[in-house]
């Protein structure tokens, strides 16, 4: 194919795509403080890791997708602000029309910790009112699955990410430590420290817990210090592997194959059997 990146195909190879598979990926992203890393880090990252899984079953991707619901980074003022209920809103009506275009097996993406709260409910509603199952995979989550460490080469996969979608250039070299940067991990921490509601975050799922925000923009993230072109480089070929991991470990084909199976299972079982009562 082409591409798979659906805005970039003329609508005849849309065409030709939905006349044989009904598969889409939607990362859903956000723009945010991100340390030494652009603000689109977290959306790059989902979109690189919904192509690489595009690439293995098939699909397509719905990608610019990049303001949705941040948490508590609004306190810096590069943070773009987007409610739950206008994200959950917004992603709605994306998921009705690709289901009226065809696209029945839909798989939203992210790599934001708050995105749950928007895309979940999303999801769920949505399957509902149409009785057609849609798949929310959260990176995190997703990874724990097959116990891929995510978390120690977060960072390379999302400058991986930059280098798979042809940004590399974007992830800036040498940027000072500010109130919005810092390299220190225990500065960091520091920082969270002073938030009382960290206390708070254990009785339910990440930022669910309790509303709060960050004491300073820094304390949302410490980020890898770039000094040099081959260091960059370095780091991304680093995150394009683990990307590679870690979409093999998930085996993609079977996912999708598995979300069909529901579909069939809601069609030929439950819905004859209880669909007079059923919401929606």
């Amino acid at each position: 194919m082409r591409t798979r990146f659906l805005s970039k195909m003329t609508n005849g190879e849309a065409e030709q795509y939905l006349n044989r598979n009904d598969v889409i990926y939607v990362p859903v992203g956000v723009t945010e403080t991100h340390g030494a890393l652009p603000l689109d880090a977290e959306t790059v990252l989902a979109e690189a890791v919904a192509y690489t899984m595009a690439e293995a079953s098939d699909g397509l991707v719905l990608h610019n997708l990049p303001y949705f619901f941040p948490g508590g980074t609004i306190v810096a003022r590069g943070t773009i602000q987007m409610s739950v209920k206008d994200g959950m809103s917004y992603l709605d009506k994306i998921a009705k029309s690709l289901l009226k275009q065809g696209f029945r097996r839909q798989i939203y993406i992210t790599a934001h910790g708050p995105a749950y709260l928007t895309v979940s409910g999303m999801a769920r509603d949505f399957f509902d009112e149409t009785k057609v199952p849609i798949l929310y995979m959260d990176l995190l989550k997703a990874a724990e699955s097959v116990n891929f460490d995510l978390i120690d080469r977060f960072h390379d996969m999302t400058i991986g990410a930059y280098k798979m979608l042809g940004r590399l250039e974007d992830v800036p070299l040498n940027v000072p430590e500010s109130h919005s940067v810092t390299y220190d991990v225990q500065h960091m921490l520091a920082g969270m420290n002073k938030n009382p509601g960290n206390g708070l975050g254990k009785y339910a799922y990440q930022s669910g817990a309790v509303g709060s925000y960050f004491y300073e923009p820094s304390d949302h993230m410490a980020t890898p210090l770039l000094q040099t072109p081959e260091e960059r480089e370095a780091h991304a070929d680093a995150g394009i592997q683990a990307i590679h991991e870690l979409i093999q470990a998930l085996d993609m084909p079977n996912i999708v194959d598995s979300l069909r199976q529901v579909d069939d299972y809601t069609k030929e079982t439950i819905l004859p059997k209880y669909g007079t009562h059923l919401p929606g």
